[in-house]
Protein backbone atom coordinates (compact mmCIF):
# COMPACT_ATOMS: atom_id res chain seq x y z
CA UNK A 1 0.00 0.00 0.00
CA UNK A 2 1.72 3.67 -0.22
CA UNK A 3 -0.10 6.82 0.39
CA UNK A 4 0.46 9.21 -2.66
CA UNK A 5 -0.76 12.22 -0.68
CA UNK A 6 -1.24 13.07 2.54
CA UNK A 7 -3.40 16.12 1.42
CA UNK A 8 -4.10 18.12 -1.81
CA UNK A 9 -4.10 22.01 -2.35
CA UNK A 10 -7.50 22.56 -4.13
CA UNK A 11 -5.28 23.78 -7.16
CA UNK A 12 -5.02 20.34 -7.88
CA UNK A 13 -7.93 19.38 -9.65
CA UNK A 14 -7.45 16.22 -12.24
CA UNK A 15 -4.96 13.94 -10.03
CA UNK A 16 -2.33 12.15 -10.70
CA UNK A 17 -1.46 11.12 -14.37
CA UNK A 18 -1.53 7.57 -15.27
CA UNK A 19 -3.04 5.93 -12.25
CA UNK A 20 -5.31 2.52 -12.54
CA UNK A 21 -4.72 2.76 -16.03
CA UNK A 22 -6.10 -0.74 -18.45
CA UNK A 23 -3.14 -2.25 -17.90
CA UNK A 24 -2.20 -1.23 -14.66
CA UNK A 25 -2.33 -3.42 -11.08
CA UNK A 26 -1.94 -0.35 -9.32
CA UNK A 27 -5.88 0.16 -7.17
CA UNK A 28 -6.09 4.00 -7.00
CA UNK A 29 -8.21 4.56 -3.81
CA UNK A 30 -9.63 8.40 -3.09
CA UNK A 31 -9.90 9.13 0.61
CA UNK A 32 -11.78 12.07 1.98
CA UNK A 33 -9.90 13.86 4.62
CA UNK A 34 -6.46 13.27 5.83
CA UNK A 35 -4.87 9.92 7.25
CA UNK A 36 -5.23 10.81 10.70
CA UNK A 37 -8.25 9.52 13.11
CA UNK A 38 -9.09 6.52 14.95
CA UNK A 39 -10.13 4.75 12.37
CA UNK A 40 -6.97 4.65 9.70
CA UNK A 41 -5.07 2.41 11.52
CA UNK A 42 -7.50 -0.41 11.13
CA UNK A 43 -8.16 0.70 7.26
CA UNK A 44 -4.25 0.45 6.36
CA UNK A 45 -4.33 -3.37 8.28
CA UNK A 46 -7.14 -4.22 6.50
CA UNK A 47 -5.58 -2.84 3.38
CA UNK A 48 -2.32 -4.66 3.72
CA UNK A 49 -4.35 -7.92 4.50
CA UNK A 50 -6.17 -7.63 1.25
CA UNK A 51 -3.01 -6.71 -0.95
CA UNK A 52 -1.47 -10.10 0.78
CA UNK A 53 -3.66 -12.17 -0.30
CA UNK A 54 -4.20 -10.65 -4.23
CA UNK A 55 -0.80 -10.83 -5.36
CA UNK A 56 0.73 -7.70 -7.43
CA UNK A 57 -1.67 -5.48 -6.79
CA UNK A 58 -0.94 -2.36 -4.50
CA UNK A 59 -3.26 0.32 -3.40
CA UNK A 60 -2.40 3.57 -3.55
CA UNK A 61 -4.31 5.74 -1.16
CA UNK A 62 -4.30 9.64 -2.19
CA UNK A 63 -6.20 11.77 0.62
CA UNK A 64 -7.98 14.85 -0.51
CA UNK A 65 -9.85 17.46 1.21
CA UNK A 66 -13.74 17.06 2.33
CA UNK A 67 -14.52 19.98 0.27
CA UNK A 68 -13.19 19.00 -2.79
CA UNK A 69 -12.83 14.87 -2.60
CA UNK A 70 -16.36 14.11 -3.95
CA UNK A 71 -15.89 16.95 -6.57
CA UNK A 72 -12.26 15.90 -7.90
CA UNK A 73 -13.46 11.72 -7.89
CA UNK A 74 -16.56 12.75 -10.13
CA UNK A 75 -14.04 15.02 -12.39
CA UNK A 76 -11.34 12.46 -13.26
CA UNK A 77 -14.34 9.76 -13.79
CA UNK A 78 -15.84 12.42 -16.16
CA UNK A 79 -12.50 13.02 -17.69
CA UNK A 80 -11.72 9.74 -18.32
CA UNK A 81 -9.33 8.74 -16.02
CA UNK A 82 -11.50 7.69 -12.84
CA UNK A 83 -9.68 6.12 -9.68
CA UNK A 84 -10.49 2.83 -9.07
CA UNK A 85 -12.51 3.47 -5.83
CA UNK A 86 -13.38 6.57 -3.72
CA UNK A 87 -15.44 7.83 -0.86
CA UNK A 88 -18.59 9.32 -1.51
CA UNK A 89 -21.80 10.11 0.19
CA UNK A 90 -24.13 7.59 -0.93
CA UNK A 91 -26.62 10.86 -2.05
CA UNK A 92 -24.17 10.82 -4.94
CA UNK A 93 -24.35 7.34 -6.02
CA UNK A 94 -27.62 7.88 -8.32
CA UNK A 95 -26.09 10.68 -10.27
CA UNK A 96 -23.23 8.53 -10.76
CA UNK A 97 -25.06 5.54 -12.19
CA UNK A 98 -27.35 7.67 -14.53
CA UNK A 99 -23.91 8.94 -15.92
CA UNK A 100 -22.74 5.03 -16.12
CA UNK A 101 -19.28 6.28 -14.36
CA UNK A 102 -19.32 3.10 -11.35
CA UNK A 103 -20.17 -0.36 -11.52
CA UNK A 104 -22.57 -2.12 -8.93
CA UNK A 105 -21.33 -3.94 -6.51
CA UNK A 106 -23.28 -6.81 -6.59
CA UNK A 107 -24.27 -8.90 -3.03
CA UNK A 108 -26.04 -11.63 -2.16
CA UNK A 109 -29.11 -12.23 -0.58
CA UNK A 110 -26.87 -12.74 2.45
CA UNK A 111 -24.81 -10.07 2.24
CA UNK A 112 -28.25 -7.67 2.05
CA UNK A 113 -29.92 -9.07 5.36
CA UNK A 114 -26.96 -8.08 7.26
CA UNK A 115 -27.88 -4.60 7.18
CA UNK A 116 -31.36 -3.05 8.43
CA UNK A 117 -33.39 -2.45 5.02
CA UNK A 118 -33.36 1.56 5.44
CA UNK A 119 -29.86 1.36 5.53
CA UNK A 120 -29.53 -0.43 2.42
CA UNK A 121 -31.87 1.59 0.92
CA UNK A 122 -29.52 4.69 0.82
CA UNK A 123 -27.37 2.82 -1.53
CA UNK A 124 -30.02 0.87 -3.25
CA UNK A 125 -31.94 2.14 -6.93
CA UNK A 126 -33.09 0.43 -9.48
CA UNK A 127 -32.98 -2.87 -7.76
CA UNK A 128 -28.76 -2.59 -7.91
CA UNK A 129 -26.59 -1.53 -5.20
CA UNK A 130 -24.35 0.72 -6.51
CA UNK A 131 -21.90 1.30 -3.05
CA UNK A 132 -21.32 -0.05 -0.11
CA UNK A 133 -21.88 1.59 2.87
CA UNK A 134 -18.73 2.60 5.52
CA UNK A 135 -19.43 5.46 7.43
CA UNK A 136 -23.12 5.88 8.75
CA UNK A 137 -24.93 8.97 11.22
CA UNK A 138 -27.89 8.50 12.97
CA UNK A 139 -29.50 11.54 15.38
CA UNK A 140 -30.88 12.06 18.78
CA UNK A 141 -32.16 14.77 20.95
CA UNK A 142 -29.59 16.50 23.15
CA UNK A 143 -30.76 18.41 26.40
CA UNK A 144 -29.47 20.12 29.23
CA UNK A 145 -30.32 19.11 32.29
CA UNK A 146 -29.58 21.94 34.46
CA UNK A 147 -31.73 24.07 31.89
CA UNK A 148 -34.64 21.77 32.57
CA UNK A 149 -34.59 21.72 36.10
CA UNK A 150 -34.21 25.83 36.15
CA UNK A 151 -37.48 26.07 33.90
CA UNK A 152 -39.35 23.81 36.41
CA UNK A 153 -39.12 20.75 34.28
CA UNK A 154 -37.81 17.50 35.54
CA UNK A 155 -34.14 17.13 34.38
CA UNK A 156 -34.12 13.12 34.15
CA UNK A 157 -37.20 12.97 31.87
CA UNK A 158 -36.74 14.58 27.98
CA UNK A 159 -39.46 15.33 25.62
CA UNK A 160 -41.53 12.22 23.76
CA UNK A 161 -43.63 13.72 21.52
CA UNK A 162 -43.40 17.09 19.40
CA UNK A 163 -46.26 18.83 21.56
CA UNK A 164 -44.25 18.06 24.62
CA UNK A 165 -40.38 18.89 22.90
CA UNK A 166 -42.60 22.60 21.61
CA UNK A 167 -43.66 22.58 25.27
CA UNK A 168 -40.08 22.20 27.48
CA UNK A 169 -38.55 24.58 25.03
CA UNK A 170 -41.59 27.49 25.94
CA UNK A 171 -40.43 26.49 29.29
CA UNK A 172 -37.06 27.18 29.03
CA UNK A 173 -37.26 30.36 27.08
CA UNK A 174 -39.81 31.88 29.63
CA UNK A 175 -38.10 30.81 32.83
CA UNK A 176 -34.53 31.19 32.15
CA UNK A 177 -32.34 33.35 30.24
CA UNK A 178 -31.56 30.17 27.37
CA UNK A 179 -33.50 29.60 24.12
CA UNK A 180 -35.69 26.44 24.45
CA UNK A 181 -34.69 24.84 21.47
CA UNK A 182 -31.63 24.99 18.37
CA UNK A 183 -33.24 25.41 15.03
CA UNK A 184 -31.13 24.67 12.02
CA UNK A 185 -32.22 26.78 9.01
CA UNK A 186 -29.47 28.23 6.91
CA UNK A 187 -28.46 27.26 2.94
CA UNK A 188 -26.55 24.21 3.79
CA UNK A 189 -27.33 20.30 3.00
CA UNK A 190 -27.85 19.65 6.69
CA UNK A 191 -30.82 21.98 7.28
CA UNK A 192 -32.27 19.61 4.79
CA UNK A 193 -31.13 16.98 7.29
CA UNK A 194 -32.56 18.42 10.20
CA UNK A 195 -35.58 19.16 8.30
CA UNK A 196 -35.87 14.75 7.09
CA UNK A 197 -36.14 13.76 11.20
CA UNK A 198 -39.08 15.47 11.50
CA UNK A 199 -40.46 14.01 8.11
CA UNK A 200 -39.52 10.33 9.32
CA UNK A 201 -40.95 10.82 12.85
CA UNK A 202 -44.23 11.77 11.23
CA UNK A 203 -44.60 8.37 8.78
CA UNK A 204 -43.70 10.95 5.61
CA UNK A 205 -41.25 10.30 3.40
CA UNK A 206 -39.79 12.31 0.14
CA UNK A 207 -39.45 9.23 -2.41
CA UNK A 208 -41.26 5.95 -1.87
CA UNK A 209 -39.45 2.24 -2.84
CA UNK A 210 -41.21 2.82 -6.52
CA UNK A 211 -39.37 6.11 -7.03
CA UNK A 212 -41.70 8.04 -7.09
CA UNK A 213 -42.27 11.69 -5.49
CA UNK A 214 -44.64 11.23 -2.08
CA UNK A 215 -43.81 14.64 -0.63
CA UNK A 216 -47.11 16.13 -0.78
CA UNK A 217 -48.58 14.49 2.12
CA UNK A 218 -50.69 15.58 5.40
CA UNK A 219 -47.43 13.88 7.16
CA UNK A 220 -44.89 16.11 5.60
CA UNK A 221 -47.31 19.14 5.95
CA UNK A 222 -47.64 18.69 9.63
CA UNK A 223 -43.65 18.22 9.85
CA UNK A 224 -42.91 21.37 7.97
CA UNK A 225 -45.49 23.54 9.93
CA UNK A 226 -44.06 21.91 13.22
CA UNK A 227 -40.66 22.55 12.39
CA UNK A 228 -41.85 26.69 11.60
CA UNK A 229 -43.67 26.72 15.25
CA UNK A 230 -40.09 25.82 16.55
CA UNK A 231 -38.40 28.86 15.23
CA UNK A 232 -40.95 30.74 18.00
CA UNK A 233 -38.60 28.80 21.27
CA UNK A 234 -35.42 28.40 19.05
CA UNK A 235 -32.66 30.87 19.03
CA UNK A 236 -32.93 34.25 17.16
CA UNK A 237 -32.31 34.56 13.83
CA UNK A 238 -32.38 30.19 12.27
CA UNK A 239 -31.82 30.78 8.81
CA UNK A 240 -28.55 31.95 10.08
CA UNK A 241 -27.20 28.65 11.64
CA UNK A 242 -26.69 25.42 10.37
CA UNK A 243 -26.51 22.28 12.50
CA UNK A 244 -22.80 22.63 13.69
CA UNK A 245 -23.06 26.32 14.63
CA UNK A 246 -26.18 25.13 17.48
CA UNK A 247 -23.27 23.03 19.28
CA UNK A 248 -21.79 26.59 20.80
CA UNK A 249 -25.06 27.47 21.64
CA UNK A 250 -25.34 24.27 23.86
CA UNK A 251 -22.09 24.07 25.01
CA UNK A 252 -22.42 27.49 26.30
CA UNK A 253 -26.11 26.55 27.88
CA UNK A 254 -27.93 29.33 25.48
CA UNK A 255 -30.13 26.62 24.30
CA UNK A 256 -31.99 23.61 26.01
CA UNK A 257 -32.21 21.04 23.12
CA UNK A 258 -30.69 20.05 19.58
CA UNK A 259 -30.92 17.66 17.35
CA UNK A 260 -27.39 15.97 16.28
CA UNK A 261 -25.60 12.78 15.55
CA UNK A 262 -23.52 10.34 18.47
CA UNK A 263 -20.20 12.44 17.74
CA UNK A 264 -21.52 15.55 19.94
CA UNK A 265 -21.39 13.03 22.67
CA UNK A 266 -17.72 13.46 23.17
CA UNK A 267 -17.81 17.56 21.92
CA UNK A 268 -20.71 18.69 24.93
CA UNK A 269 -19.36 17.17 27.99
CA UNK A 270 -19.17 20.83 29.66
CA UNK A 271 -22.92 20.99 29.90
CA UNK A 272 -24.86 18.36 32.32
CA UNK A 273 -26.66 16.59 29.42
CA UNK A 274 -28.71 13.64 28.20
CA UNK A 275 -29.47 12.16 24.88
CA UNK A 276 -33.05 10.55 23.85
CA UNK A 277 -34.88 9.65 20.58
CA UNK A 278 -36.11 12.18 18.75
CA UNK A 279 -39.46 13.04 19.70
CA UNK A 280 -42.44 11.79 17.16
CA UNK A 281 -45.45 13.74 15.08
CA UNK A 282 -48.82 12.89 15.76
CA UNK A 283 -48.32 10.51 12.53
CA UNK A 284 -45.27 8.76 13.51
CA UNK A 285 -43.07 7.04 15.46
CA UNK A 286 -39.34 6.65 16.60
CA UNK A 287 -37.18 7.35 13.78
CA UNK A 288 -34.68 9.19 12.65
CA UNK A 289 -32.70 10.36 8.93
CA UNK A 290 -30.42 7.96 8.00
CA UNK A 291 -27.28 8.60 6.30
CA UNK A 292 -24.25 6.83 5.07
CA UNK A 293 -21.22 7.47 2.72
CA UNK A 294 -20.14 4.61 0.88
CA UNK A 295 -17.12 3.11 -1.08
CA UNK A 296 -17.81 3.13 -4.97
CA UNK A 297 -16.17 1.83 -7.67
CA UNK A 298 -15.53 3.52 -10.46
CA UNK A 299 -15.91 2.27 -14.73
CA UNK A 300 -12.76 2.30 -16.67
CA UNK A 301 -10.40 1.71 -14.07
CA UNK A 302 -9.03 -1.90 -15.46
CA UNK A 303 -9.42 -3.06 -12.02
CA UNK A 304 -13.10 -2.78 -11.66
CA UNK A 305 -13.09 -6.23 -10.15
CA UNK A 306 -10.23 -6.09 -8.18
CA UNK A 307 -11.89 -2.88 -6.69
CA UNK A 308 -14.56 -4.35 -5.58
CA UNK A 309 -12.93 -7.43 -3.89
CA UNK A 310 -11.44 -4.41 -1.81
CA UNK A 311 -14.71 -3.08 -1.48
CA UNK A 312 -16.44 -6.17 -0.14
CA UNK A 313 -13.17 -6.87 2.18
CA UNK A 314 -13.38 -3.70 3.91
CA UNK A 315 -16.92 -3.28 4.79
CA UNK A 316 -17.47 -6.94 5.32
CA UNK A 317 -19.27 -7.25 8.69
CA UNK A 318 -16.32 -8.09 11.02
CA UNK A 319 -13.79 -5.44 9.53
CA UNK A 320 -16.58 -3.03 9.14
CA UNK A 321 -17.39 -3.27 12.78
CA UNK A 322 -13.50 -3.12 13.56
CA UNK A 323 -13.19 -0.09 11.74
CA UNK A 324 -16.51 1.73 13.36
CA UNK A 325 -15.50 0.91 17.02
CA UNK A 326 -11.86 2.45 16.31
CA UNK A 327 -13.61 5.79 14.36
CA UNK A 328 -16.39 6.27 16.64
CA UNK A 329 -18.78 6.05 14.37
CA UNK A 330 -22.52 4.70 14.42
CA UNK A 331 -22.72 0.82 13.52
CA UNK A 332 -24.08 -0.16 10.31
CA UNK A 333 -24.86 -3.20 11.08
CA UNK A 334 -26.79 -4.69 14.56
CA UNK A 335 -23.88 -7.71 15.22
CA UNK A 336 -23.28 -9.46 18.66
CA UNK A 337 -20.22 -6.15 19.10
CA UNK A 338 -23.00 -3.98 19.18
CA UNK A 339 -24.45 -4.81 22.30
CA UNK A 340 -21.12 -4.38 23.70
CA UNK A 341 -21.15 -0.81 23.00
CA UNK A 342 -24.63 -0.15 24.35
CA UNK A 343 -23.18 -2.09 27.53
CA UNK A 344 -20.19 0.07 27.97
CA UNK A 345 -22.16 3.19 27.05
CA UNK A 346 -26.23 3.44 27.35
CA UNK A 347 -25.85 6.95 25.17
CA UNK A 348 -25.71 4.80 22.28
CA UNK A 349 -29.05 3.35 22.81
CA UNK A 350 -30.57 6.59 21.45
CA UNK A 351 -28.74 6.20 18.07
CA UNK A 352 -29.24 2.74 17.57
CA UNK A 353 -33.24 2.01 18.57
CA UNK A 354 -34.07 4.20 16.15
CA UNK A 355 -32.27 2.31 12.81
CA UNK A 356 -35.07 0.10 11.65
CA UNK A 357 -37.65 2.83 11.60
CA UNK A 358 -35.48 5.27 10.34
CA UNK A 359 -35.64 6.87 6.79
CA UNK A 360 -33.14 7.16 3.98
CA UNK A 361 -31.34 10.31 2.51
CA UNK A 362 -33.87 10.89 -0.79
CA UNK A 363 -31.85 8.72 -3.83
CA UNK A 364 -32.30 11.20 -6.61
CA UNK A 365 -30.71 12.40 -9.82
CA UNK A 366 -30.19 15.94 -8.89
CA UNK A 367 -29.24 15.90 -5.03
CA UNK A 368 -28.12 19.63 -4.77
CA UNK A 369 -31.67 20.53 -6.68
CA UNK A 370 -33.29 18.22 -4.32
CA UNK A 371 -31.60 19.70 -0.94
CA UNK A 372 -31.99 23.78 -2.52
CA UNK A 373 -35.96 23.11 -2.88
CA UNK A 374 -36.58 21.37 0.69
CA UNK A 375 -34.14 24.28 2.19
CA UNK A 376 -36.17 26.67 -0.07
CA UNK A 377 -39.34 25.02 1.65
CA UNK A 378 -38.06 25.39 5.17
CA UNK A 379 -37.07 28.86 4.90
CA UNK A 380 -40.38 30.07 3.77
CA UNK A 381 -42.12 28.67 6.82
CA UNK A 382 -39.54 29.84 9.11
CA UNK A 383 -39.31 33.23 8.00
CA UNK A 384 -43.36 33.55 7.62
CA UNK A 385 -43.03 34.24 3.99
CA UNK A 386 -46.07 30.94 2.95
CA UNK A 387 -47.63 28.41 4.93
CA UNK A 388 -46.74 24.95 5.52
CA UNK A 389 -49.53 23.38 2.73
CA UNK A 390 -48.30 25.95 0.10
CA UNK A 391 -44.25 25.02 0.97
CA UNK A 392 -44.91 21.33 0.33
CA UNK A 393 -47.07 21.23 -2.74
CA UNK A 394 -44.56 23.59 -4.52
CA UNK A 395 -41.53 21.57 -3.55
CA UNK A 396 -43.20 18.52 -4.78
CA UNK A 397 -43.90 19.86 -7.88
CA UNK A 398 -40.00 20.93 -8.29
CA UNK A 399 -38.84 17.16 -6.55
CA UNK A 400 -40.45 16.38 -9.81
CA UNK A 401 -37.41 17.02 -11.50
CA UNK A 402 -35.29 15.35 -9.66
CA UNK A 403 -36.32 11.55 -8.97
Amino acid sequence: MRVLSVLLGSAMVLGVAGIASADDTRIHMIQCGDNTGGGVAIRDRLIAEWEAENAGYEVDIEYVPWGQCQEKSTTLASAGNPPALSYMGSRTLKQLAQNDLIVPIDMTDADKATYAPPVLGTVTANGQVWGAPTAFSTKALFWNKDLFAAAGLDPETPPKTWDEMYEFAKAIKDNTDADGFGLAAASFDNTMHQFLNYVYTNGGAVIDDAGEIVFNSENNVQALEFYGRMAEVSQPGPVAYDRAKLRPLFVESKIGMFISGPWERNLVNDVNWGVAPIPVGPMGQPGTLLITDSLAVFKNSGVEEQAVSLVKWLTGPDNQLEFEIAAGLTPLRDLPGVQALRDEDPTWTAFLDAIPTGGPEPFVTDYVGLQDTINEAVQGVVLGEMDAAEAVEMAAEQLEEFK
